[in-house]
């Protein structure tokens, strides 16, 4: 309940325990950084990605959809808007450090009847008696903020505001990642649709001549079927590929902010996009480089301010209340010193019935501290480990488009040989039909492995945090 205190007493107060505010500490994760990555070679200087980093594949294609993405993509619109959001709210809490008040202007006007002690009205005068009051006031309150209440308030929102703009960070460089992989994805899907059309045509070639043998009664039914099964084979192949080249084209409409039916199909072939530079440094250098690591750590010191703010809604509050103004019944006196009104107030309350409730808001408070922190922690193995994990699945899948490039090339010689003996006679079609699955399987693996590699790439630009600074 409140108790009211001498304004001088107030105001001595105030000045003796201004500076005892609880402010939380800086957040710190207690992670010790190693020294190195592991699967980085420490032979390679750091390449860091660049704003543009998407540019090094050398698409006009991809040049279009990331600007498209980067100034129309609805995820990236929404976080911005969130940011202008808590930048707002910034604004709102840094009011309460500041004293409210209001400021009004009166005018009163009363009228009173006029007669003698008798009651009875004084003849040749007027009835009644008029009176004008006239005032003028200003009146202010302010919470002194002893225990820091109302600047980690502050600080709440501030830290609020910064989780949102490392938060338009951590969306701009998912957006922009989800857009080049979903273009691969285009890309590798009319590669593998070219791929098996080119399988068909070896299959119904071959087909062809297996059909005319049986004419000439030089081949049986069995040939003629078992070559049949695998063009109806190649045949089947086909529509998951187109699904998921529509599905892809789909995606890209909505990352880019626009309706499908207007998006141009690409048409790079795949195989001549290029694969840009890109290598990590130092651990700590990928940590500051990640928005999601910066993001993490604000929420955790949002929390922890929440918690500063908790622990002082268990203390005593001071309040001080002035009042100050003119007043008179003649308007023309009004702002003189005889007019002036003037009050000031100081009061103490200390809660009692809610301390509970109080107590229990400060152990969610630190509850939620703690479940940000090991998020913190979290964040910051994550972001090593997509680092590391990047790294060797660019290495790994780099190797194995070479070696997949070689055994394309050798399936490509085995299976010309292949058909030319078989229309000399020379092998049967057990042998003939090996060579074409082979090949087949050869095209589709070295498609699939030039996909995993772009998009191993892309992880590497995601996991070093993109351009983002």
């Amino acid at each position: 309940m409140p108790h009211a205190l001498p304004p001088a007493a107030t105001l001595a107060l105030a000045l003796l325990l201004a500076g005892c505010g609880l402010r939380p500490d800086a957040p710190s994760s207690g992670l010790a950084t190693p020294a190195r990555l592991v699967a980085a070679n420490p032979a390679i200087p750091a390449a860091w990605p660049e704003s543009d980093w998407w540019s090094g594949f050398g698409s006009a294609e991809l040049d279009a959809l990331m600007l498209a993405a980067n100034t129309a993509g609805f995820d990236l619109r929404m976080a911005e808007a969130q940011l202008r959001e808590a930048d707002a709210n910034v604004r709102v809490t840094g009011q309460l450090l500041l004293p409210t008040g209001n400021a009004s202007f009166t005018t009163n006007r009363s009228q009173t009847p006029l007669s003698t002690a008798s009651g009875v009205p004084v003849a040749g005068r007027s009835r009644f008696t008029q009176r004008v009051l006239y005032g003028a006031q200003l009146s202010a309150s302010y919470e002194v903020d002893f225990w820091g209440r109302t600047r980690n308030s502050v600080l709440v929102a501030q830290e609020a505001a910064a989780a949102a703009r490392f938060n338009v960070g951590v969306v701009r460089i998912t957006t922009q990642a989800s857009v080049a992989n979903a273009y691969f994805a285009v890309l590798s899907a009319q590669e593998q649709l070219g791929i098996q059309q080119a399988n068909l045509a070896t299959a119904e070639r071959v087909l062809g001549v297996i059909q005319s043998r049986v004419t000439a009664g030089t081949a049986n039914g069995l040939d003629l079927a078992q070559q049949t099964t695998l063009v109806a084979q190649q045949r089947a192949a086909m529509p998951p590929l187109r699904q998921a080249l529509e599905v892809n084209l789909y995606a890209l409409g909505t990352l880019t902010g626009q309706p499908p039916q207007g998006l141009a199909r690409p048409q790079l072939p795949l195989a001549a996009v290029k694969l840009p530079a890109v290598a990590p440094g130092l651990p700590v250098e990928v940590l500051v480089r990640r928005p999601d690591v910066w993001l993490a750590e604000a929420n955790l010191a949002s929390a922890q301010a929440n918690v500063a703010v908790a622990r002082a809604a268990l203390l005593p509050t001071v309040q001080l209340t002035t009042t100050g103004g003119f007043q008179t019944l003649i308007f023309d006196n009004l702002l003189r010193p005889g007019s002036v009104l003037f009050s000031l107030v100081g009061g103490v309350t200390q809660p009692i019935f809610q301390q509970w409730q109080l107590r229990a808001q400060r152990d969610f408070n630190q509850a939620r501290a703690d479940e940000l922190l090991e998020s913190y922690r979290k964040a910051i193995v994550a972001a090593l480990v997509d680092t590391e994990t990047a790294v060797a699945t660019l290495r790994e899948t780099s190797a194995l488009v070479e070696l997949q490039e070689a055994a394309t090339a050798s399936a490509e010689r085995a299976n010309g040989i292949s058909e030319a003996q078989f229309r000399a006679g020379t092998i049967d079609l057990i042998t003939l039909l090996n060579t074409q699955i082979t090949l087949f399987n050869a095209r589709n693996q070295l498609a699939q492995a030039r996909l995993q590699r772009l998009q191993a790439a892309v992880g590497l630009f995601r996991a070093l945090g993109g351009g983002w600074s």
